[in-house]
């Protein structure tokens, strides 16, 4: 059973979760307009990931008796630069999830749950991967510049995504 303390951390992160996929999600339609679908379909799967994920804490509350608080989720910017801003603006909110999973870690500790401990580091390895991808790709448009050839191919690249859950033994 999950103590009140651990409950309201993992309730306010399925919050944050759901604000990243709204985040993505805004994103998404960002790219879209400004024709580059291939940005629009990277973010896109972005967003189904960030819902995974809060399902994943959503079904966790569950399963250890707790109750799931569902809160108001915070309307996300719809304007950006361009595309290397969008993903710096994707870096600096992995950034920011990646500490409160850590504070969830910490929280979990403090209050000797091992199970939920356990649980959150899934999520731990999985920061590791998102702020590299986010990197990564900022490396890319650093290279390629604003427009041009080196844009289109990345554009191209990032249309190659699709959202594979992660197999249940993860």
């Amino acid at each position: 059973m999950l103590s009140d303390k651990v409950q309201l951390a993992i309730n306010q992160q399925i919050n944050r979760e759901m604000y990243s996929a709204y985040l993505y999600l805004a994103m998404s339609a960002w790219c879209s307009d400004e024709g580059m679908n291939g940005f629009a379909n990277w973010m896109r799967v972005q967003y189904e990931e960030e819902m995974f994920h809060a399902f994943k804490m959503y079904d966790y509350i569950l399963e250890q008796d707790g109750q799931v608080e569902l809160m108001p989720i915070e309307k996300p910017p719809a304007s950006f630069k361009s595309a290397l801003d969008v993903f710096e603006e994707v870096l600096s909110h992995e950034k920011k999830v990646t500490a409160w999973i850590n504070e969830l870690v910490s929280i979990a500790d403090a209050e000797n749950d091992y199970a939920t401990h356990n649980f959150l580091q899934w999520f731990v390895n999985e920061q590791v991967e998102e702020e590299a991808t986010a990197k990564e790709i900022i490396d890319d448009l650093k290279l390629a510049g604003e427009k041009g050839p080196g844009l289109f191919m990345i554009n191209r690249e990032l249309a190659q995504r699709v959202f594979t859950p992660p197999a249940a033994t993860e």
